[in-house]
């Protein structure tokens, strides 16, 4: 096609030039700019939507810089973006994590007149969420003035990425009694799930795996690998294990996801099991089945067979990473293999960092060993100063030794760094919302439940 538009004079033609450019970007194999770029830069005037398919282009496969530094240039140009431009920026931004590229947009944005555009909003939400400032995503999500299912989606994945699963099951059943909207599509359920899986809430997943099979909804590793991890988090094997095999798309996510299923409650046979199945198919795994074998041997203190899936990880070439190891840390301290579990970090390719010590930690408080966590607990300090298990962990082995001095020097010094500890919490799924109650907790809106929560606590007195 390119040759032919040489030969027919066309190749300066700018209509041409963007088809050209557009067939480079979508038949590029190796995620390359190159070939577009050659075209785009050989030619003399450069109407916006030819920049519009460039930075388009940068913003999907990279690199993301490039994709601003595009913008500016046609800025520079004399050339305005329009409501097109600015999410092909955006998104760039976002997969930066650049929020002063992106604020400053933003604020282009507001002075233009295009803020209250459709698309331009959708793509701030989804901007906001990957720069972790949900408050913002929410608040231009509440300015959108008719949302769409993309407005939506958006939002219930901003919320869901960064682990506000109450807030996205509340959104989710928002959006199905907004009839302005329509009916949930593939994008809505696949946000959904993980708030499902991170909250099980049951109510919720068995809702949408409902939906799913009414609506005769496509069904691919997406959704299936999604509704297994909702029903493993929920106690429901049986049920998940049908899913899996009706699922007429068995990819390595959805394999994983069973596999999964099966160790975290207790099934370590089984899910072994399930790997050979896996293999007998021709399959190749990835780092992530390894890691559900792994912790499913973990669980039922399997050591041999946890070593030698480890092994195997290099037999298929799957790379080993700091959760790999950490997970087979975890393994042999169970199993009281402390001076091997020692041994095993020693010999790590890369640094152990916050997890491989923190599984050793752990494996010295369950065998009493204090002075082996003393010095762990330090080095777990410098890895991450921020982390409170360590002063924990060792505050608490102090005391179960008598050493109350030391057990109070461990506490006083994490509050005076102010390192906060995660707190525990209780939850239940009401109405399919799922609601937290935390330690001490009086946030909750219904002031019935607090009152009877006080007179439950004076007459235990």
């Amino acid at each position: 096609m390119h040759a032919q538009l040489i030969v027919g004079g066309h190749e300066q033609n700018p209509f041409s030039a963007s088809k050209l450019v557009g067939k480079y970007i979508e038949y590029s194999t190796d995620s390359s700019m190159e070939d577009a770029r050659k075209v785009f830069d050989s030619l003399p005037e450069r109407d916006v939507f030819l920049w519009n398919m460039v930075i388009q282009g940068y913003a999907n496969l990279g690199p993301f810089g490039v994709a601003v530094d595009m913008y500016c240039r046609m800025r520079s140009s004399g050339l305005s973006a329009n409501n097109y431009t600015y999410p092909f920026v955006l998104k760039a931004c976002g997969a930066k994590k650049d929020r002063k590229n992106g604020r400053v947009v933003h604020g282009l944005l507001v002075k233009s007149g295009l803020y209250s555009d459709l698309f331009v909003g959708n793509a701030l939400v989804a901007f906001y969420s990957k720069c972790k400032e949900v408050e913002v995503s929410r608040k231009v999500f509440d300015d959108i003035f008719h949302k769409d299912i993309i407005s939506w989606n958006s939002m219930i994945s901003a919320y869901t990425a960064n682990g506000y699963v109450d807030e996205a099951l509340v959104l989710f059943f928002t959006m199905l009694r907004d009839h302005r909207t329509g009916f949930p599509d593939h994008t809505t359920l696949v946000s959904a799930l993980p708030a499902c899986v991170q909250a099980s809430a049951i109510q919720a997943g068995f809702w949408i795996h409902s939906c799913i099979m009414k609506s005769g909804m496509a069904e691919d590793a997406a959704l299936s690998s999604g509704v297994i991890s909702m029903y493993a988090n929920c106690g429901r094997v049986s049920i998940a294990r049908e899913v899996f095999v009706q699922s007429r798309y068995k990819s390595v996510e959805v394999w994983s996801a069973m596999i999964r299923c099966y160790g975290m409650h207790g099934h370590a046979d089984e899910a072994v099991q399930m790997f050979s199945q896996f293999l007998d198919f021709g399959l190749y795994p990835d780092g992530v089945m390894f890691l559900c074998l792994l912790s499913a041997c973990n669980h039922a203190g399997m050591v041999e067979k946890g070593c030698v899936l480890f092994r195997r990880m290099d037999d298929y070439g799957v790379r080993k990473n700091q959760k790999h190891y950490a997970c087979m840390v975890d393994l042999l301290g169970r199993a009281g293999y402390i001076e091997e579990a020692i041994e095993f970090i020693r010999d790590m390719p890369m640094q152990p960092e916050r997890n491989v010590y923190g599984a050793l930690l752990g494996a010295c408080k369950m065998q009493n060993n204090i002075e082996l966590a003393e010095e762990i607990a330090e080095k777990l300090q410098v890895v991450d100063p921020d982390d409170a298990q360590g002063y924990i962990t060792l505050a608490n082995l102090y005391e179960e030794k008598g050493r109350w001095e030391d057990a109070a020097r461990m506490r006083k010094e994490l509050r005076e760094k102010k390192i906060r500890k995660l707190t525990g919490f209780s939850s239940i799924e009401v109405y399919c919302i799922h609601r937290s109650f935390g330690g001490e907790d009086e946030s909750h809106s219904n002031d019935r439940i607090c009152n009877s929560l006080e007179r439950d606590d004076e007459s235990c007195i």
